[in-house]
């Protein structure tokens, strides 16, 4: 939906960011045309995905526990996750222990193996992903190459039906008979 303001007449955002509308994928921005709130939708234009990628998606979003591993894996791979380390581990050095961080080091050992197994998670999923698409994807070519086959079994048929039907014409035509007479 677009909003065309009239000449004289003042749109201003309402939200600082748009947001998202998970059901029609499109981005939704609250803005005051002439004082009265609406909000403006513009289609983000993604269109359709694999079948695979639905049913993946629906399963994941159901579990608790993977929409934990994604967002912790999500995390985990962000730029604020190196900076917050870089602040709590320098904090940490020069300010908590003294010592040659016997306790930072078990620390870090531990969030090293939490967060590898959450990138082993990620992983397997991925191939989990990659197997269901590829198995959809052999499924969808034998279907198409049946019905190949089938076509032009019967595209052969006919041809040698009018193939049979022509040549027979000539040869009648070459032995003087005619349809006519």
């Amino acid at each position: 939906m677009m909003i065309t303001a009239q000449e004289g007449s003042e749109v201003r955002p309402i939200a600082h960011e748009p947001r998202v509308a998970s059901s029609d994928r499109a981005l939704e921005t609250d803005v005051a045309l002439d004082g009265e709130r609406t909000t403006v939708r513009q289609s983000l234009g993604v269109g359709p995905h694999h079948p695979v990628i639905n049913r993946l998606n629906a399963e994941r979003a159901a579990d608790v526990q993977l929409r934990l591993a994604d967002r912790i894996t999500a995390f985990a791979g962000s730029t604020p996750f190196v900076y917050m380390h870089v602040f709590m581990f320098g904090l940490w050095m020069l300010v908590l222990e003294k010592s040659p961080w016997p306790t930072l080091t078990l620390a870090v050992s531990l969030e090293a193996i939490f967060l590898s197994t959450f990138v082993m998670i990620g992983q397997n999923r991925q191939a989990a992903f990659q197997q269901a698409k590829a198995d959809h994807e052999f499924a969808e070519e034998e279907q198409e190459l049946k019905l190949n086959t089938q076509l032009t079994r019967e595209i052969h048929e006919l041809t040698r039906e009018v193939h049979k039907h022509v040549v027979g014409t000539a040869a009648e035509v070459d032995a003087g008979k005619t349809p006519m007479g």
